[in-house]
């Protein structure tokens, strides 16, 4: 029997459930409505965009057409969905509004910035940084203006980005971060710590202020903390993100306890023939087992395939999510897997870690660079709990580490992980059996 299924949301997760489904049943009927022009996007590359280093255009994976003639998606762009209801919803696009059956529904639709309660968040030049029409706003902002002088509001992922991406085209840059440290939510301070040390470097790093209001008479002039007042000619706001759960709770779906739409291994919400994937949605944490949120793209994809599979009768679960991620500032690359040693802590673990300094390749081949890891370990079961990475070449100790965890490796096991070695890409001893070894088993 052919059915209907209605996508709320364009992004990742939401075009990965509707391809998921037309994959499967292709006579079914899927519609998705996005409220921007922009499908398939990808958020995480705005500072890039901003930087220079990449088109704006190429912030789509694929571009409408894909998913309307090659896919056979029913895609509907400018379409605000806003109401849900028991077997439809209803849209406005084109200056009307319409209602749509339905009887599978997705919610797909992300998370939206948090905006700090201050005077002045009205301005021009003072922006988000959250979906791509606000890299195509900051860029225009740029060309229009004399932009010298620029405030990054966050000491988050995307607040060490566009510190990044406007201090290499020769801005004055300072970020406000009200913590004690940059990425303290993620990371350990013997980590963090080395990070903050290059962006000193390059930006004026200001913790533990927190922003009072943002002057300015046509156009944003200053930021004014507790503490000093900064020039602004741009401001971004990376404050934070929330999940946009308002049209699920008019349906009656279940909140988690992390004020993301509550889901089991399936994608499947509370309510009968209800699905939800992507930022908006709750999962479980791999090494815990407690419900978390985590908005990551790599997570977000998966959870769409699995709620698009379920869907079209084709049974998959979702394990759940570590929190792996990685971010750089210059030369600096910083990422994680599984849980810091706070994180470890709190969760009720006896715990034990070892913080190392290593290198990159052999000390007699060129290009060596340094590389500092950290290991959090079980001590009653010896099973590794998470690692950080900061430095050079990280990526491929954080992925290394993040199959690992998912496979549930003892300090023992990594050590004995056959890695590969040849000079030019890596010591005999590499980094990741080094910790294992100074961890002990």
């Amino acid at each position: 029997m052919r059915k209907t299924v209605v996508v709320i949301g364009g992004g990742a997760a939401g075009m990965s459930a509707a391809s998921r489904v037309k994959r499967l049943k292709p006579e079914w009927d899927v519609k998705v409505f996005e409220a921007t022009e922009w499908v398939s996007h990808a958020p995480c590359g705005i500072p890039y965009v901003v930087e220079g280093i990449s088109p704006t255009e190429k912030l789509m994976h694929y571009p409408p057409e894909v998913f309307i003639k090659k896919r056979g998606i029913d895609l509907h762009l400018n379409a605000e969905v806003i109401e849900v209801d028991q077997g439809y919803v209803r849209v406005r696009e084109g200056g009307e509004e319409r209602s749509y059956e339905w009887d599978y529904l997705v919610f797909a639709n992300g998370a939206s910035p948090k905006i700090p309660p201050v005077e002045g968040i009205e301005l021009k030049g003072v922006f988000t940084a959250d979906l791509p029409p606000d890299a195509v706003a900051i860029k225009e902002y740029m060309e229009k203006n004399e932009v010298r002088d620029v405030v990054i509001v966050g000491g988050g992922y995307i607040g060490v980005e566009m510190a990044e991406a406007f201090a290499v085209q020769g801005k004055n840059v300072t970020v406000i971060e009200r913590g004690d440290r940059i990425l303290k939510r993620s990371f350990d301070k013997e980590v963090t710590d080395i990070l903050e040390e290059r962006m000193k470097q390059h930006v004026n790093l200001r913790l533990q202020e927190i922003i009072m209001r943002i002057e300015g008479k046509d156009r944003v002039e200053k930021v004014v903390t507790d503490a000093g007042e900064y020039k602004a000619d741009l401001v971004v706001l990376a404050t934070g993100i929330k999940p946009n759960t308002e049209l699920a709770r008019q349906l009656g779906v279940r909140i988690g306890e992390t004020g993301a739409i509550w889901t089991n291994e399936k994608m499947q919400t509370s309510v009968e023939n209800v699905y939800a994937a992507g930022d908006v949605a709750e999962t479980r944490h791999v090494i815990t087992g407690r419900r978390v949120w985590m908005p990551l793209a790599p997570a977000g994809n998966k959870m769409g395939y699995v709620a698009g599979s379920n869907i079209a009768g084709k049974e998959i679960t979702f394990p759940g999510v570590l929190g792996t991620s990685v971010t750089k500032f210059m030369d600096i690359e910083i990422g994680k897997t599984g849980l810091t040693e706070r994180e470890a802590i709190r969760e009720g673990y006896d715990v034990r870690t070892a913080f190392i300094k290593a290198s990159t390749r052999p000390h007699y081949y060129p290009g060596a660079k340094p590389i500092w890891l950290k290991g959090v370990v079980d001590n009653e079961t010896n099973k590794l709990l998470g690692v950080q990475v900061v430095g050079s070449e990280i990526l491929p100790r954080i992925d290394t580490a993040a199959a690992m965890l998912m496979a549930g490796f003892t300090t023992k096991d990594a050590f004995f992980t056959d890695l590969a070695y040849a000079p030019p890409f890596a010591p005999v001893w590499d980094p990741l059996v080094v910790l294992a070894r100074v961890l002990k088993f």
